[in-house]
């Protein structure tokens, strides 16, 4: 293989392969063997296909896979062997290619810019950690008992009250024929709530242990057989028990019932529960200081490629006219997340940041237990789509090297109140709201490298595409 670089100037570039006629003979002849073994033609005996026959029948299906692989392989090895790092996918021109010819191509890449990186240690950002008061927590507990459904027990002619919880055994008709789900056994429902169907409880309010009640509601539009929808019913109630709230004590044996020690213990974990409530949100504070700051690193030029190809992301959904009308606003946008991530990807090549299968599975996991009753719907989601997988671990990859930079650069320490906090917080959200009003959050646009720059520099195996226009000697 003989490369040679036509253009050195600027970013853009273009690299003259050329493969002699019997490397390419080579490779055909190997894929020739190759499928030998597995073809089965009438009359021959498995491997024994004469190659004129195979020639005859698969030689063009043959040379395409072939040219492909070669195309593949050489365009990688061109690209690295002159230490190019591609901005986005190379564009190849065949020249001269064919079954027994030599193969002549041009790629047309897009160099990533040299970065200029200065020391990380110089850089300064706010670290924050909330000082929790003990009354909030205190507070937060008794919010918790409040919620904790504690019943007893009470007499026979104890007549239901709002508050209370009716255990009842149900038979519904409608105009006197029973209906698919118009029965129930030990129903619980805790009156005043109205939980169960529009105007039920209130029907229930006075009964005693062993009373027999009939209720008549209008079945709910949300009903399961919808043919019964807005139906009136007829429910034939018998009470099995009555309960009456008592109050939680908030003792040892309430802390266990919630998986603490004990009450000191619980103490703790509410306290860092409230802690982390501030702690993500903060922590994007101090993370778009750090961004802040690399941003004034130095990036000789910006892609165009990429720059476009991130106006249209801005741009997505919005109409040709308003597109254009916003169209210098993205291109800074754009300029600016792809510096950003540009930076990022240089300090995560320099310090060896690689991210692990389990890492990418850890932050998969994470997201299912933000999305309980969904964690199906998710994994089907991330199996059907590798670019949210690819975006997912160009995140974890942003997140590492963030980290790496936060350990190595200089933090200053602020422990804050809680209501400091909600002031930080607030400040901040209304200053973001004022700066980009018609741009999206910045947390979101900060993220330049999850699958633009970080995945494109970081593929293993450089993927080309065919130029339409395709000249052949």
């Amino acid at each position: 293989m003989k490369v040679t670089i036509e253009n050195k100037k600027g970013l853009n570039k273009n690299l003259k392969v050329f493969i002699d006629k019997k490397t390419m003979n080579s490779h055909m002849e190997l894929k020739y063997e190759e499928i030998k073994g597995s073809v089965n033609l009438k009359g021959f005996r498995p491997g024994k296909v004469p190659k004129e026959i195979l020639k005859r029948q698969f030689g063009k299906a043959i040379f395409t896979d072939v040219l492909d692989k070669v195309l593949r392989d050489t365009t990688t090895k061109a690209l690295k062997e002159n230490k190019i790092k591609p901005a986005g996918q190379p564009k190849i021109d065949l020249k001269t290619y064919g079954e027994d010819k030599e193969l002549e191509y041009i790629i047309s890449v897009t160099e990533l810019p040299k970065v200029e990186l200065k020391s990380v240690e110089q850089i300064k950002f706010d670290e924050y950690s909330v000082k929790i008061d003990e009354k909030e927590t205190d507070k937060r507990i008794v919010d918790i008992a409040k919620n904790q459904n504690n019943f007893k027990d009470v007499s026979d002619d104890f007549k239901a009250e709002e508050g209370h919880l009716v255990i009842f055994d149900y038979k519904a008709t409608i105009n006197e024929k029973d209906f698919k789900g118009g029965e129930g056994k030990n129903t619980q429902l805790i009156l005043g709530k109205d939980l169960f169907i529009k105007g039920f409880d209130k029907q229930l309010i006075g009964v005693k242990k062993n009373d027999e009640k009939f209720v008549e509601v209008k079945l709910p539009e949300n009903y399961p057989q919808k043919e019964f929808v807005n139906k009136n019913a007829k429910f034939k109630c018998k009470i099995m028990n009555i309960k009456k709230p008592e109050e939680v004590k908030i003792n040892d044996e309430f802390a266990k019932n919630l998986g603490a020690k004990d009450l000191t213990d619980l103490k703790k974990l509410i306290s860092k529960q409230i802690n982390d409530e501030y702690k993500n949100s903060l922590n994007n504070l101090s993370k778009n200081q750090i961004l802040n700051e690399i941003e004034k690193f130095k990036v000789e030029e910006i892609p165009e490629n990429l720059v476009e190809d991130e106006i249209k992301i801005l741009s997505q959904g919005m109409k040709e006219d308003e597109a254009k009308k916003n169209r210098k606003q993205f291109e800074q946008t754009a300029k600016k997340r792809i510096k950003v991530g540009l930076i990022l990807n240089e300090i995560g090549e320099q310090n060896k940041i690689q991210v692990s299968e389990q890492e990418i599975q850890a932050e998969v996991q994470k997201q299912l237990r933000m999305m309980p009753g969904q964690e199906k719907m998710v994994m089907e989601f991330y199996k059907k789509n590798p670019s949210a997988l690819a975006s997912l671990k160009g995140t974890v990859y942003e997140e590492k090297i963030v980290n790496l930079i936060k350990a190595k650069a200089k933090p200053n320490k602020k422990e804050i109140s809680k209501e400091e906090a909600e002031r930080i917080l607030k400040e901040n959200h209304q200053k973001e709201h004022s700066d980009h009003e018609h741009e999206q959050e910045p947390a979101k646009e900060k993220k330049a490298l999850t699958k633009k720059v970080a995945t494109k520099a970081k593929s293993k195996e450089t993927k080309v595409k065919k130029v339409k226009k395709i000249s052949k000697k």
